[in-house]
């Protein structure tokens, strides 16, 4: 019988209840293994190392290093590790700058345990993920101008419905079942959406798709 793989998650907060409230949730959930705490994004980068985690659960308001600086350095120095923001702030210059940094989702520290346990799975397996405030606050611009639509000659219907899913948060496993395709030509499909948008990361298709309507709420 096959091992089910435990995600090793990394806790970043400066408020020591926090860490420790979310440690004990979390190591109750089968499949999920707190490697390690951290209180700022440097103590955060420096645990990553040695501890090699699949999700870093981090929050924004930080000292020494704030969680903005943090998701740009674990984007660009451990890009395979994926970050999940869970925050009190619901603006949206907050969520917008953390999906421009690189991070995979974010969720308000108002989310019940379930919430958040499945939004770890689910950037683990490669999606997205936004709790429903936090894409209400990033919807929230949507209702005054209009936004621009997608390209025809930018992305193939294919692709559109393929972009979609991934905002969505659906894998390429899932992807690939959902249209009954191979899951090497989902890859190729997402490999060609990133060359035609020049975006390279999950959180920037997903941000694509939102500001161009191709996701709803």
């Amino acid at each position: 019988m096959t091992e089910t793989k435990v995600i090793r998650v990394l806790l970043v907060d400066d408020h020591p209840l926090v860490l420790e409230g979310i440690n004990a949730r979390l190591e109750s959930e089968e499949g999920i293994g707190v490697v390690g705490c951290a209180g700022n994004g440097q103590e955060a980068l420096e645990a990553a190392k040695r501890l090699q985690p699949d999700v870093v659960l981090m929050d924004i308001s930080m000292p020494v290093m704030n969680g903005l600086e943090a998701a740009q350095r674990f984007h660009t120095d451990y890009p395979q590790i994926r970050v999940l923001i869970l925050s009190m702030h619901d603006k949206r210059e907050y969520i917008v700058k953390m999906i421009q940094s690189g991070a995979a989702g974010y969720v308000l520290k108002d989310v019940s345990s379930g919430e958040l346990i499945n939004a770890i799975r689910t950037v683990h397996n490669g999606g997205t993920y936004f709790s429903a405030s936090a894409s209400q606050s990033l919807f929230s611009s949507f209702d005054q101008p209009p936004a621009e639509t997608v390209s025809e000659d930018k992305l193939t219907q294919r692709e559109q419905t393929v972009l979609k899913l991934l905002a969505e948060g659906s894998s390429n496993k899932e992807i690939a079942r959902t249209l009954d395709i191979s899951v090497r030509t989902v890859e190729t499909h997402r490999q060609n959406i990133k060359q035609k948008l020049n975006i390279q990361t999950a959180a920037g298709l997903t941000k694509y798709a939102i500001e161009h309507r191709l996701v709803e709420l």
